[in-house]
């Protein structure tokens, strides 16, 4: 029967690709259908599969970590645009199965839906799991964090594979005791770095402990609920770290870990953590540390995270933010960039960013630090002028102009240092929109 799956999977992927298509999710979904929900035990993987998750830069992390088994010659496989539901990497590994399902390569790297992980990994062994973070994500798809957190939790509990966690965020960290017999959990952490704070100033979730319910009690928070816990109570949050990351200066930008300094190109207090993931993963599996310095070092990302452009002369910097923290991490980054500054934010409320955009009333725009001009654009371009207008900012410096091309040359034609965010169906046509502009008018994009 598994035979007669795979080849009418490898036949509808045929006819996708004779159509130009490239198969990311649909035969997933028709062997989802035809095997009742379980396509990815069709598959024998006999490599280690590393999968990583969480609700912000598990796609950058995925990507890192691939490049560090890539450097070290390994044959990997990776689900490189994504698709990381189950029907998504059922798809990736019908591209790469034979007849009889056998999947040959040295390491899979997968990035996975949080929702997904109970999900796939019941059907594929899984050797070695990251957890980046969990926040409030697309409420009308996820719900509360609270039953993403639990359903991965579950998960645990049985799983006796390599953990690794990000400590400074009790809503992973938790995680490390799902399992008590467990002696593979290993932990990342910051050191507090330059706009670390004493008190919180923007929305979070971990106020609590998950075990005995006493408010937990933070020496400093990074960004959001991330930074150094403890609960004064019955102690969660007092772990020896597995890898930390030291000396932090986003200025130059550097950072330590394991003392090995790296200079990553991405100046950003959350993308520290994130490469303090992928150095994690790297000390596991006693990677050269010359190949994990020249990913870590040199790893850039595009396609509309942090990515550049000059609209004419002005320096312009798009990301996208698909959930509060990540909106609120790009205001952060833009507020610790000396000098004036504009911004343009574009909100779409299509059914893949989810249709509920009450999540933009958990960014914190008050913190706005020498930001002379706003200008909104997309489906919900007058709903976030309102909510940018009610946290106090002068409406008189809020432009809306929903047409994305109007928005982009509005944006355009002063000088000074631009910022965009834009989420998750608008980051690819602010892209388009930005690169015609520059088609137009002159400048540069990092392509």
């Amino acid at each position: 029967m598994n035979r007669l799956l795979i080849l009418i999977g490898k036949i509808i992927v045929g006819v996708l690709h004779l159509f130009g298509r490239n198969a990311g999710n649909l035969p997933g979904i028709i062997l989802w259908h035809l095997t009742g929900g379980k396509c990815c035990k069709m598959f024998r993987v006999d490599c280690p599969i590393i999968a990583i998750t969480g609700t912000n830069g598990k796609t950058s992390v995925t990507n890192c970590v691939a490049q560090l088994f890539e450097q070290s010659g390994k044959n990997i496989i990776i689900n490189k645009e994504g698709n990381n539901l189950d029907t998504g990497i059922c798809s990736l590994l019908l591209r790469h199965c034979d007849g009889a399902g056998r999947v040959n390569a040295d390491y899979l790297i997968l990035e996975t839906d949080e929702s997904h992980v109970p999900v796939v990994y019941s059907q594929l062994r899984l050797e070695t799991l990251v957890v980046l973070d969990f926040f409030r994500d697309q409420l009308d798809r996820n719900g509360e964090m609270e039953t993403l957190i639990q359903k991965i939790n579950g998960f645990c509990k049985t799983f006796d594979g390599n953990l690794i966690l990000n400590g400074d965020d009790p809503n992973t960290a938790r995680l490390g005791k799902a399992n008590p017999d467990s002696r593979n959990v290993k932990y990342f952490r910051a050191d507090r770095y330059a706009f670390a704070t004493e008190k919180i100033f923007e929305a979070s979730e971990g106020r609590f402990c998950p075990f005995c319910g006493e408010p937990l009690v933070y020496e400093f928070y990074q960004y959001s609920h991330i930074g150094k816990f403890a609960c004064p109570k019955c102690g969660f949050g007092d772990y020896e770290p597995y890898i930390s990351a030291g000396g932090i200066d986003l200025e130059k930008p550097v950072f330590t870990a394991d003392e090995h300094e790296y200079s990553p190109k991405l100046n950003s207090i959350y993308n520290v953590y994130n490469m303090t993931a992928v150095a994690a993963v790297a000390k596991l599996y006693g990677i050269a540390q010359d190949v994990t310095a020249n990913v870590i070092d040199n790893y850039t990302v595009n396609n509309g995270r942090m990515e550049t452009f000059m609209l004419g002369d002005r320096l312009t910097t798009l990301n996208l933010a698909k959930n509060p923290v990540g909106a609120n991490m790009t205001l952060r980054v833009m507020n610790e960039m000396k000098g004036e500054k504009e911004l343009l934010f574009v909100l779409n409320d299509n059914v893949a960013d989810g249709l509920d955009v009450s999540w933009i009333w958990d960014i914190n725009f008050s913190i706005f630090e020498r930001v002379t001009r706003v200008v909104t654009s997309g489906t919900r371009a007058y709903d976030i002028a309102v909510r940018i207008k009610c946290s106090g900012y002068d409406p008189a410096n809020i432009i809306v102009r929903p047409d994305l091309d109007e928005a982009v040359a509005e944006l355009a034609k002063t000088e000074g240092r631009k910022f965009v965010i834009a989420n998750y169906t608008a980051v690819q046509p602010t892209r388009a929109a930005l690169k015609r502009y520059i088609s137009a008018n002159g400048g540069k994009c990092d392509e």
